[in-house]
């Protein structure tokens, strides 16, 4: 009866923000209920800044229990892209011992129903709403992010995303009645009459596998959408960025537990260097479902092999953006620049490609040639990271040694037009911070086309030259349609030009922002009104986030009798 009561309660809390999420789902307006501005927090049982920042202190060196069954090892090794070792240990499980301990569970989840489920989310997404600034220094030291990027996209708007799949995921379970009396008339005999029960059920065991730049904000949509569908979800971090998704799983187990349901329905498992334990488990067949975000290799990898799972997968694309000609030149190259600068490029939508006609464009500013235009966007580049504190905001910290590698190997690929620089963190000595490199290619040469068709992943862009914006279409066309596409850019006066450009990306699925000259980029997303990738070409099968990325999850069974 307790958690009965617990689970009303739950509900009467936070039923107006369900509704509201699902209204908002529907116009596609902007609404939030997290706060992005870090003085918002600190009252009504939140964390402020300062003491975010003592909980995430208190977390280094020390053993992260989460009372897991199975648990076999203790394994850590994280160590913060700028330079701090944090030194946590993690439970490695025994998966024969844990992979049941997370399916019995399932039957009372199973029957608590979609609007129970729903408000148990919500209540672990306030609770994570209310450590923000815990969970950022997280996300921050795991990721690389600069503090308020890690604030605002690993905490608020992480959590929108979460809310918007447990918004889409009530929408559709509760698309069909719980019951429904159904009478077929027989003429002069009685007609027959049945009562039939619609029930969600949840598919089976989830398995996220984490990634290492975007853990919470590329995490939780997978996590909640499986959550609120009746699926137990076993987290698998990144090695690089494990805390951020442990504290999750921490606080949904609390939830949980406090709710009267199995904590097991959400664990954690960490693995040793080198293990690979995401390949041994996705192909278990107590895993049912699997959301990943990463390479296009193990991606593809997956959707092959994976096969008695439905398998939900973000991979990698090569984003492009066709400069035809602009009306307002200056607010372009600014927001170009931003643009390709934000988290030093390490995101799935930052531009790498820019097609510009080898004649040049038009502008408010006149002609403008394409070594104008490319060397103007370097000008622009650098006059926004000319002074390092700012940079230092704007860029974070390369991610890994692979990205730093890339972007040294970039500037032997062609002309240089704007060379990487080095920037020392007051703080933190010890990160690798790189402003951006833009190479000049020509489209027409072979050894060009190897260079840009392939994903070039951190601060390098390719200022690509083609012989008509009629050729940089059908570059762009051929570039969603064999690579993929996380995001498409256009810049143009021309009506004709805008719906050739959006033509193309109708036909090949790709996500289109045309002239954005002004505080929105192309790399960037609201949730609850944009959708992240589009499922429909070779960057990712799936959307985040849609009805399609919420409804294979679970299947409704239905159980009639007679009236």
């Amino acid at each position: 009866m307790a958690a009965e009561l617990t689970a009303h309660q739950l509900i009467a809390k936070h039923r107006p923000t369900l509704d509201q999420a699902l209204e908002t789902i529907r116009t596609r307006a902007y609404w939030s209920p997290h706060p992005e501005h870090p003085k918002a927090y600190g009252e009504d049982g939140s964390l402020s800044l300062p003491e975010g920042k003592a909980a995430f202190d208190a977390l280094q060196g020390t053993r992260f229990d989460l009372d897991q069954p199975g648990t076999d090892d203790w394994v850590g090794g994280e160590v913060s892209p700028f330079g701090p070792r944090l030194d946590i240990t993690y439970p490695h499980a025994d998966i024969d011992t844990l992979l049941p301990a997370l399916r019995a569970g399932m039957p009372a989840w199973r029957d608590a129903g979609a609007e129970a489920r729903a408000a148990v989310c919500l209540e672990i997404l306030a609770r994570i709403s209310a450590r923000t600034h815990e969970f950022a220094h997280a996300v921050m030291h795991t990721s690389g992010q600069a503090f308020m990027m890690a604030f605002q996209a690993g905490g608020p708007h992480a959590q929108d995303r979460g809310l918007e799949a447990v918004a889409y995921a009530f929408a559709e379970q509760t698309r069909t009645p719980g019951v429904a009396d159904w009478s077929k008339p027989q003429g002069k005999r009685d007609p027959l009459a049945l009562t039939k029960r619609f029930t969600p059920v949840g598919r089976g065991i989830s398995l996220l596998i984490g990634c290492n730049t975007f853990p919470t904000w590329n995490g939780y949509p997978g996590l909640f959408a499986s959550l609120a569908t009746g699926n137990p979800v076993l987290v698998k971090p990144h090695p690089r960025a494990v805390l951020p998704l442990a504290l999750t799983v921490r606080v949904a187990r609390d939830v949980l537990t406090e709710a009267g349901f199995d904590p097991n329905l959400v664990c954690l498992t960490a693995e040793r260097p080198g293990e690979g334990i995401a390949k041994t488990l996705a192909v278990r067949p107590e895993i049912k479902l699997i959301d990943y975000t990463g390479s296009t290799a193990f991606g593809d990898w997956l959707e092959a092999n994976a096969r008695q799972a439905q398998v939900y997968t973000e991979k990698a694309g090569v984003n492009t953006v066709v400069v035809e000609s602009t009306d307002d030149y200056k607010g372009m190259l600014a927001n170009l620049a931003f643009s390709l600068s934000l988290y030093s490029g390490q995101m799935c939508t930052t531009p790498q490609n820019l097609l510009i006609p080898r004649d040049g464009i038009t502008t408010d500013a006149g002609a403008k040639s394409y070594d104008d235009v490319v060397s103007d966007l370097a000008a622009s580049v650098s006059g926004l990271l000319g002074d390092d504190a700012r940079a230092n905001g704007i860029l974070g910290a390369l991610v890994n040694p692979d990205v730093k590698a890339r972007l040294e190997a970039a500037a032997g690929l062609g002309e240089v037009a704007l060379p990487s620089r080095e920037i020392t963190h007051p703080d933190f000595p010890d990160a690798v911070v790189r402003t951006p490199v833009i190479v000049k290619l020509d489209g027409a040469k072979p050894d060009a086309e190897a260079a840009y068709l392939s994903e070039c992943f951190g601060p390098v862009s390719f200022a690509v030259a083609v012989d008509s914006a009629t050729d940089a279409v059908e570059l762009l066309r051929r570039t969603v349609r064999d690579k993929g596409a996380m995001t498409v850019g256009a810049y143009t006066t021309s009506q004709e030009f805008s719906a050739a450009v959006e033509e193309t990306c109708l036909e090949e699925c790709a996500q289109l922002s045309l002239n954005l000259t002004g505080g929105v980029y192309v790399n960037q997303t609201a949730a609850f009104s944009d959708f992240h990738g589009s499922g429909g070409n070779p960057a990712a099968n799936a959307a985040l986030c849609d009805g399609a990325f919420v409804a294979n999850r679970f299947r409704v069974v239905e159980i009639r009798k007679d009236a």
